[in-house]
């Protein structure tokens, strides 16, 4: 069954689910960002809405700390079911992990102790299958989610992965993994150097010093660069992209050696409803679409990093003097990281004031608004 997903390259060759004279069944495994959970909600929206055999078992991780907006969506999940044909379960919690580690070695240890969990529900699922129950037909893992393909295979079920990051990103993980595995060049030993790499996703060269931290760091090259090799032994690979956006590193990929790449984007949750999240929060999101609706059309930076993103006192300054010169309109989610070798959720700061320039909140009343966590 073809897939109408918005690109027209994914029209031509779009990501087909093999034809089911019965109900078949996809087990869903995101990471537990919210980064990662909502866009793969959204992802199994779209598939459940276009095949009428197909249901989807989503397998939800708690992450052992507060993440604040990932329990009030979880909570939400169970409260407005996504679809009849579409399941969520929340595994077992697993046992206390140490956060005082790096955040590398804190999600493979995290992700690796919910395999039995994993495990143990698929089996319950496969062993309710009769001819009124749908088939096993597959997984669909997060990227950080590599450790399940052997679950998979005990099941003897093919793999698929769901990349909620762009293609040009993917491209460079496989073509710095390549240089290791094949090479046998660390890309640590790139660090602080002035090599330029040719990378086949991007269209010019990239300075190798302004690769992501954590590859120049050798432990934490390892570690991503070792879900990179694992990529490969996937069936396919959707990823959170369209042509028209990302066509030379989409064209990239047409070397055959790497799994097929399907195109499924832009994944949008555009009908988000917060109103269960609390008063709080909704009162929040409302605030900060009242001041958007009050400025210029495209006239606004929005500075966001994510569910873990945060910066250190000197980092803040240097952005809020670079949107200051600027002149532009900026909203800045702004938070605070967790205290260094401890892996937790950033959180919003009681004070902005305090690491922001003196008087800078008063110079850009009107054209900035500074704001904590960004529903």
């Amino acid at each position: 069954m073809n897939f109408a997903f918005p690109s027209e390259e994914y029209l031509k060759h779009p990501f087909v689910l093999p034809q089911m004279e019965k109900a078949s069944e996809l087990v869903f495994i995101p990471s537990a960002g919210m980064g990662h959970l909502v866009s793969a909600v959204e992802m199994v929206k779209l598939l459940v809405a276009r095949h009428d055999r197909l249901f989807i078992t989503v397998f939800i991780m708690k992450l052992p700390f507060d993440s604040k907006g990932t329990e009030s969506y979880i909570a939400s999940l169970e409260a407005s079911p996504v679809s009849p044909r579409v399941n969520f379960i929340t595994l077992p919690k697993v046992p206390v992990i140490d956060k005082h580690m790096s955040p590398n070695s804190f999600r493979n240890q995290f992700i690796e102790s919910h395999k039995t969990h994993v495990k143990n529900a698929v089996a319950e699922l496969t062993e309710s299958e009769s001819d009124s129950r749908p088939r096993l037909a597959g997984f669909i893992i997060d990227m950080f989610c590599t450790t399940m393909i052997d679950v998979a295979d005990e099941f003897g079920v093919p793999t698929y992965m769901f990349f909620t990051s762009p293609a040009g990103f993917l491209g460079l993980l496989f073509n710095l993994q390549r240089i290791r595995d094949v090479y046998n060049k660390e890309v640590s030993e790139f660090k602080d150097s002035d090599a330029e790499l040719a990378l086949p996703s991007f269209v010019n060269l990239v300075p190798a010093k302004v690769l992501p931290s954590v590859l120049l760091d050798k432990d934490g090259a390892k570690a991503i660069l070792g879900y990179a090799k694992r990529f490969r032994e996937t069936k396919g690979i959707l990823v959170n992209t369209f042509m028209e956006l990302e066509s030379h590193a989409l064209d990239s990929f047409s070397d055959g050696e790497t799994p097929p790449l399907y195109p499924v984007g832009p994944i949008l949750n555009l009908k988000s409803d917060d109103s269960h999240s609390g008063s709080e929060q909704a009162q929040q999101k409302s605030d900060v679409l009242e001041w958007l609706d009050d400025q210029p059309p495209s006239s606004v930076v929005f500075l966001c990093f994510g569910s873990l993103g945060g910066f250190g006192e000197d980092q803040v300054r240097e952005i809020a003097w670079g949107l200051e010169r600027s002149g532009l309109r900026f909203l800045w989610s702004l938070r605070q990281p967790p205290p260094k070798e401890t892996v937790a959720s950033p959180s919003d700061y009681s004070d902005p004031k305090a690491v922001l320039p003196e008087g800078f909140l008063d110079r850009s009343v009107g054209i900035g608004k500074v704001i904590g966590w960004a529903p």
